[in-house]
């Protein structure tokens, strides 16, 4: 006979727990996405002013101008102010004179406007043992003084001089082959006069009129495998440091330049080579040289030479 506590356990039902909700419908399984390009990581170079500064920190120029302005700003100067700048030296210094390119690990001095003097020069000869170059920027300078020239007798005339005038015509924003033609076709026995300006120096330079011996404040910095390349026009671009032959090529270039035209321009120098790989031909060559450079009308004997020295480069470094 069934108890009644049996009947009621029997009976018991367990308590109904709610259904769970309907699942959604699987999602179709995305296509991969590619993965994002690896960001290129900010370039900040050092940079002091020459004569004495605290060290200040640049970034995001593409050329020379913007450079000068990136200086600027973290000094609180003007752009005008900077003359040209140097690689690891505080020193006027034209063998590490900034060009195209800066190590990414390079320091950079900014020299800044100095004292303003005016020469008078007779030109009794019809070279004035002059080599100009130009900052990229407005400003030709002195890079080379001949030895035993007519500029080499004035003591006041040095290495790293801006030319502002040339008998009060002002020369600010010409390129340092107007210049020095400006100064191939006066006349001789004529005496002119030059407004200068010197970079301003620190205390331990004054005096020095010509590239000077090292000193325990210069910074020598290693610059690693890839230098920053500035472009007259387009953004800058990291490459590799420029192989063996690039760079004997580039010197050689660079020395009929000044030979040919009292320059000296490593960065065109550079440009010229580069311009040289993609041409067979010496004509070839002449045509491309035209469409980059225009603007200097090479002579044809003068663009001979640099094929030739070019081919010369080439041969020498195997």
């Amino acid at each position: 006979m069934e108890t009644t506590a049996a009947r009621e356990a029997r009976g018991a039902e367990a308590p109904r727990l709610p259904a769970p909700p309907p699942s959604p419908a699987e999602p179709p399984a995305a296509s991969p996405t590619p993965a994002a390009p690896r960001a290129r990581p900010r370039l900040v170079f050092r940079t002091q002013l020459a004569h004495g500064s605290p060290t200040g920190k640049i970034e995001g120029f593409t050329n020379v101008r913007e450079l000068y302005a990136k200086i600027a700003e973290a000094f609180g100067i003007a752009p005008t102010e900077i003359l040209f700048c140097t690689l690891n030296s505080h020193k006027v210094d034209m063998q590490k004179l900034l060009g195209g390119q800066i190590g990414l690990e390079d320091f950079i001095f900014a020299h800044v406007r100095g004292e303003t003097k005016e020469v008078e020069v007779t030109k009794t000869e019809d070279a004035l043992g002059l080599t100009i170059t130009d900052n990229g920027a407005g400003y030709a300078f002195i890079k080379r003084i001949k030895e035993g020239s007519i500029i080499n007798r004035i003591e006041a005339v040095c290495v790293g001089d801006s030319i502002e005038a040339i008998n009060d015509h002002s020369i600010v924003g010409c390129r340092h082959y107007e210049v020095a033609k400006m100064l191939r076709e006066l006349p001789k026995s004529q005496p002119f006069t030059l407004r200068l300006v010197q970079p301003k120096r620190a205390f331990d330079m004054i005096g020095q009129r010509s590239r000077s011996s090292k000193c325990p404040m210069e910074a020598k910095v290693s610059s690693g495998r890839e230098t920053l390349r500035l472009r007259s026009g387009g953004a800058a671009t990291v490459e590799e440091v420029p192989s063996e032959f690039e760079e004997e090529a580039s010197r050689r270039v660079d020395d009929l330049l000044e030979s040919y035209m009292g320059i000296r321009d490593p960065e065109l120098a550079s440009t010229m080579v580069e311009t040289s790989k993609k041409t067979v031909s010496v004509q070839e060559f002449a045509r491309h040289l035209d469409s980059v450079l225009g603007e200097f009308a090479f002579p044809d004997e003068f663009v001979v030479e640099v094929w030739a020295a070019i081919g010369e480069a080439r041969e020498a470094c195997g």
